[in-house]
């Protein structure tokens, strides 16, 4: 049996972990990578099979990051392509070392220091606001930092906002789950494969991410693109040709050409029409887009998870 290498971005117990792990299971070789772009990176040299990176929040929106790279205006990364997706419903918890939780009510007051990434922090500010008014908040770069930085002290008087899987990774105790505003709140992460691996090409992903039974075949597509900036009516015409072959757009995102000054590559992701052609319309697509715009790519179609999902 083949030992798959599935890439995410670290560190270890973070969200993109926590989504790899209930993506591909247990029994592959997690690889935790320190950027968006080391992740992309070892998909393109084949250093990993599959990458899982974080593609919108529904109270966030959009990660540029991961929005930069699939624009990818540099053609550095032109075999990777998005090959699934994965919902995970977000969950705060309140995190500290060993025997707070046996202190009852008075357990925060002995808590004189909070950790976790900034988001963190305005997606919990009511129950921060009832229990932590005036206790300091220190910022750091992932909500699994904050857990290992906690797990990691010697005074055991602070505490770190992240998740039940950080918890259980970093051996913490959880003095409160579901700490934030939203209960809905859910992250989409894309998976990333190269196209011309040999090994990927001889796995079934749907084998090790089934499609959601109330939607057996819903595919989507990604498709990027930029306009002629002297057209007239070009974004307008490039919209209408997927109309035109019945496709329903799901998210149209923008970043920086990087080639001209207020030039943009457009993402523009759909819901395709029928499942069982979804190679042959993505082409006719990308043909009728060349009368409309330039540099038009196909970033990948996968299997729909979204009637599955909070969103």
């Amino acid at each position: 049996m083949v030992l798959i290498t599935v890439a995410f971005l670290g560190p270890a117990a973070s969200f993109s972990h926590q989504a790899s792990v209930e993506s591909f299971g247990a029994s592959v070789k997690l690889l935790a990578l320190p950027s968006f772009t080391d992740a992309f990176a070892a998909v393109q040299q084949e250093e990993a099979d599959y990458a899982v990176v974080p593609f919108e929040n529904s109270s966030n929106g959009s990660v540029v990051q991961t929005l930069n790279l699939l624009a990818d205006p540099s053609n550095l990364y032109t075999d990777v392509k998005v090959c699934g997706e994965h919902y995970l419903n977000v969950h705060h918890c309140l995190l500290s070392q060993r025997g707070l939780r046996s202190l009852g009510e008075s357990k925060y007051n002995s808590i004189d220091k909070l950790y976790t990434h900034p988001q963190a922090w305005g997606q919990c500010e009511k129950f921060l606001g009832r229990h932590f008014k005036g206790v300091e908040r220190q910022d750091v770069s992932s909500t699994s930092k904050a857990a290992e930085t906690v797990a990691n002290e010697t005074a055991g008087r602070s505490a770190a906002i992240a998740s039940r899987f950080a918890a259980v990774y970093h051996g913490l105790d959880i003095l409160e789950e579901n700490i934030e505003d939203n209960s809905n709140n859910t992250t989409r992460f894309l998976i990333l494969r190269n196209v011309r691996s040999e090994r990927t090409a001889q796995l079934h992903l749907e084998k090790i991410i089934p499609a959601p039974a109330s939607s057996p075949t819903a595919k989507k597509a990604l498709i990027s693109f930029m306009l002629h900036q002297d057209s007239p009516g070009a974004l307008a015409d490039a919209l209408l040709v997927f109309k035109n072959y019945g496709m329903n757009l799901t998210s149209i995102n923008t970043r920086p050409s990087q080639r001209k000054v207020w030039q943009y590559v457009f993402l523009v992701e759909c819901q395709l029409a029928s499942a069982n052609d979804d190679r042959e319309g993505v082409n006719e697509i990308l043909a009728a887009l060349n009368d409309t715009t330039e540099n038009s790519r196909h970033l990948g179609t996968w299997v729909s998870m979204s009637s599955s999902s909070n969103k």
